[in-house]
């Protein structure tokens, strides 16, 4: 059990003299179509939702698989498959609330781009966090955890990624170039050795990439890098262009670790900026690989992609894909130029592996939460949250949705285009701003409830830091005196449906209907995260 599941159990206490909000159930149903396929392919995405920035380590007959979360806590998911389609989450690396303090950080903040490698009967996962004092490594000996305390390194930059050879490690990360930048986004990729045994920097720092492919351009955002030998040659495959519709998989190789490297004759080895806008069911935002090499020799590449339902407008944020890799004259490639993202793929030749729900259902009938429900920010203070009588209690606090703090919210990714959350919420506000009901978080400055407040059934729908911290109100019905309600919001696309019912009844009830959600989209809400929903509540909040 990870540090905040056990802290999610019956004897935690809500904290006093507070109203509270129950909740008996929370539902998730996946209404897009499942496409119809032979046993013997599959579809991407693998790991639908906000999963970004994918890394990959084979063990064995296993793979285990970390990704983003920013300052949502737990962090660094821990995910496991033997077939490299179906996962499931394993863990967390980051599950102690003394381990990293997103206090006051934006959403976008945190943890950024974990990397994760094997060595020596040792994981590690190296990763950074922007406003919590840069670069650090965790080691384990068991990928489900526990991860160790966080060793902080001593460089700065981004993206940092580990690399064996012969006894000894190097780390190869993002960072600023020598001298002053040119440009916006103008960045290097450097190599240095590290000394595991004390985890501190040795010997000169190398510079491996200045701006990126052809430095002419202007590339902007080299970042993300990986080495892997193959026959003699070090392989240095780094993104580029950015992480929104421009950004692409690039690959150098070299006869020295450190350098000089050159560019691959065919860059970038992975994009989708090279095609038509207006094609049909566009993937975009192709990048941040890790390849990895199966038994049979075969190469296959784990990467980040969106699926914009209109321009770059997704509520799924950035999620991860796999493709073959293959090898040309020496060099890889996992999509050639001007070429669609495939609608299926041949799977490739492994043990069959369990893979998440489609659906899910929450009746809080255990006294342990499963790995993948989220807040937001760390934890600290009195619990607000209990889990007790199967049900999840939350305190109503005044703390705001929006607000730089950690309010009293849990949520999961939403991880398909057309999905209704469901669920049962008995609350009795006794103020005008007190609330409880269903939030969904893109960032704090994007994000709507639906739920009871005051005399009424409301939404509420943020998408500017300069509207409230708790959102505008849509719309409202009046609750007639109903303190246990049971609440469905359904997305599809860019627009939601909010409704409501008494628990004594069987029809749904609208309170909006056709709800334009095209602003929370992650290209309009810092780029990086896609939605998660869940239970909220508050007290106090205009």
């Amino acid at each position: 059990m990870s540090a905040l599941l056990a802290m999610l159990v019956v004897a935690a206490p809500v904290a006093a003299q507070q109203e509270s909000a129950r909740f008996d159930y929370v539902a998730y149903t996946a209404e897009t179509a499942v496409p119809t396929l032979p046993a013997d392919r599959f579809a991407n995405p693998v790991l639908p939702g906000f999963r970004p920035d994918p890394s990959i380590v084979k063990v064995g007959r296993d793979f285990y698989l970390v990704t983003s979360t920013f300052a949502w806590f737990p962090g660094i998911p821990v995910y496991h498959s033997t077939d490299l389609v179906n996962w499931r989450q394993i863990g967390n690396a980051i599950d102690r609330p003394e381990m990293l303090d997103f206090s006051g950080l934006a959403l976008d903040r945190g943890v950024f781009a974990p990397t994760i490698e094997y060595h020596d009967g040792t994981y590690y996962i190296l990763n950074t966090c922007v406003g919590c004092r840069d670069n650090f490594l965790l080691t384990a000996k068991n990928p489900a955890g526990p991860w160790s305390a966080p060793h902080w390194l001593e460089f700065g930059g981004i993206d940092p990624s580990i690399y064996f050879e012969d006894g000894r490690a190097w780390i190869v990360n993002n960072d600023a170039p020598p001298g002053t930048p040119e440009y916006d986004g103008h960045r290097a990729l450097w190599l240095q050795e590290i000394d595991l045994a004390t985890f501190k920097m040795k010997g000169p720092r190398h510079l491996l990439v200045n701006k990126g492919v052809d430095p002419s351009t202007k590339p902007i955002w080299a970042e993300g890098p990986h080495i892997y030998k193959v026959d003699g040659w070090y392989y240095l495959s780094a993104a580029e262009g950015g992480t929104a519709d421009q950004h692409a998989q690039t690959i150098y190789r070299s006869r020295k670790l450190t350098g000089p490297y050159t560019p691959g004759p065919v860059n970038p080895i992975l994009t989708q900026r090279d095609l038509p806008e207006d094609r049909a069911n566009p993937v975009q935002a192709t990048g941040h690989a890790d390849i990895v090499k199966l038994d049979d020799g075969s190469w296959w590449a784990v990467f980040l992609a969106t699926r914009p339902f209109r321009g770059q407008e997704t509520l799924l944020g950035r999620e991860t894909f796999l493709l073959p890799v293959t090898w040309k004259e020496g060099w890889p490639s996992i999509l050639p130029p001007r070429t669609p993202l495939p609608a299926s793929v041949a799977r490739p030749n492994l043990p069959a592996s369990p893979g998440e729900a489609r659906d899910w259902r929450e009746e809080f009938d255990t006294p342990k939460l499963s790995d993948d429900w989220l807040m937001l920010r760390t934890p600290k203070g009195a619990p607000w949250w209990r889990i007790a009588d199967g049900a999840l209690t939350l305190a109503a606090r005044p703390v705001a949705a929006g607000a730089l703090a950690q309010p009293s919210y849990l949520g999961k990714r939403m991880r398909h285009a057309k999905a209704s959350w469901t669920t049962r919420v008995s609350f009795d506000p006794q103020g005008a701003s007190d609330r409880a009901g269903l939030l969904a978080v893109a960032d704090e400055n994007h994000l709507m409830f639906v739920g009871l407040e005051g005399d009424k059934l409301v939404v509420r729908r943020r998408i500017s830091k300069d509207e409230p911290e708790n959102g505008v109100e849509v719309a409202s019905v009046p609750r007639g005196g109903a303190t246990q309600v049971e609440l469905r919001l359904s997305f599809d696309n860019g627009t939601a449906q909010a409704e409501w019912r008494p628990v004594d009844t069987t029809a749904w009830r609208s309170i909006a209907r056709d709800i334009d959600v095209s602003r929370l989209a992650t290209i309009h809400a810092g780029l990086f995260m896609g939605l998660v929903v869940g239970p909220h509540a508050a007290s106090g909040t205009p």
